[in-house]
């Protein structure tokens, strides 16, 4: 599991990297070019890391959570009030990077 978050993470860096270093070669052109804004894509790349790192964050932690929940119940029935809110609260990081996400496009 951890290899797999390794090859992502480098994957990702490695296309951040191409990412800026094409739009330092479009802000030359554009400087003798009639001014104009453009979305930059490393805006898109920041938005894009923040939703997938904060839902595989939330996928691990409703994993664990969860089924530790879910033993938790099978022995005792009474605890389902006390251990389901703890998975919602895992849930919650998918949606805070999911906002931080549409912040960083929107501003």
């Amino acid at each position: 599991m951890n290899k797999k978050i390794l090859v992502l993470a480098s994957i990702l860096l490695c296309f951040s990297v191409f990412a800026l270093s094409a739009q330092t070669s479009t802000n030359a052109e554009s400087e003798t070019a009639v001014e104009q804004k453009a979305p930059s894509p490393v805006k898109y790349i920041a938005a894009a890391l923040a939703v997938g790192f904060g839902c595989i964050g939330g996928g691990m932690a409703v994993a664990k959570i969860g089924s530790a929940a879910m033993g938790a119940m099978s022995e005792n029935p009474e605890l389902s009030g006390k251990a389901l809110p703890f998975v919602g609260l895992a849930e919650g990081i998918c949606l805070w990077g999911f906002l931080v996400g549409l912040l960083i496009i929107v501003l």
